[in-house]
């Protein structure tokens, strides 16, 4: 089974969707990290928010590199349909093995973050996230795997449902949260509050928060004009199609 091509590119789908769960719940929703957090010198907000937006376009890449790669086996494969079973069980393979790569390098070996860096006991937190995201699917994608071209699911079904799941996970990154008319907005270094004020009063934007070096602010502001910031020296503006990391809930 592992000598399939298309058994190779559902894992890189597992692994990118695998990255996506990780940014979208821990950098956005619960905001415990940010993929540089215990890095020296990257105490700067934008330089945190901007790698945050530079994960999410290396999963965007990998994920849709991945379901080019299955759509076309598919097709190579004329009468004979990936099986669905298996087709789950190596996303859930990729799914898994993230966890246990973020793990071990991430936290681990080059320590640039921990699942949780305000607990008194990081490595517990990282041991429950890996025992429970890492090696629990992983090995039930293996027993998946094992069964072979098993019945009961169909694989062009499941890879609608994968592309529509994958799609769901980019918009998620780029909407404002909960449609309130926010957007954070990360300004290119030497911008400074003079460079701000000017862009805020050109597109009629009202300021909500800011950092302390005003690199990286929210604001109230009509979705339409938010692509008008990029005229005005922002490096990268939440809901306005660029992969946002976790720019939405970003505090500081």
């Amino acid at each position: 089974m592992w000598k399939a091509s298309w058994v190779r590119w559902a894992v890189a789908l597992g692994f990118a969707l695998g990255g996506f769960f990780d940014g979208i719940l821990l950098h956005q929703i619960l905001q415990w990290h940010h993929l540089l957090s215990q890095v020296a010198g990257m105490d700067d907000l934008r330089l945190q928010v901007l790698w945050d937006g530079y994960f999410h376009a290396l999963m965007y890449v990998i994920a849709l590199a991945a379901l080019a790669g299955l759509w076309w086996q598919q097709h190579q494969r004329a009468a004979a349909s990936i099986p669905g079973w298996p087709l789950l069980g190596a996303l859930l393979v990729g799914f898994g093995a993230w966890h246990i790569a973020d793990t071990v390098l991430s936290h681990w070996l080059l320590q640039i973050h921990r699942i949780r860096i305000d607990s008194a006991n990081p490595l517990l937190w990282d041991l429950l996230w890996l025992a429970g995201f890492g090696i629990l699917p992983l090995a039930l994608g293996l027993r998946l795997l094992r069964k072979g071209a098993g019945g009961g699911l169909n694989g062009a079904a499941a890879m609608l449902v994968l592309a529509a799941v994958t799609s769901g996970a980019g918009a998620w990154a780029l909407l404002p949260p909960a449609q309130t008319g926010l957007a954070t907005v990360v300004f290119a270094p030497g911008a400074g509050p003079r460079q701000v004020f000017a862009a805020l009063d050109a597109l009629d934007a009202r300021l909500v928060w800011s950092d302390r070096a005003m690199a990286v602010v929210v604001v109230a502001v009509p979705a339409q004009r938010r692509w008008d910031f990029y005229r005005h020296g922002a490096l990268l503006v939440s809901g306005a199609g660029v992969p946002a990391g976790c720019f939405n809930w970003s505090r500081g």
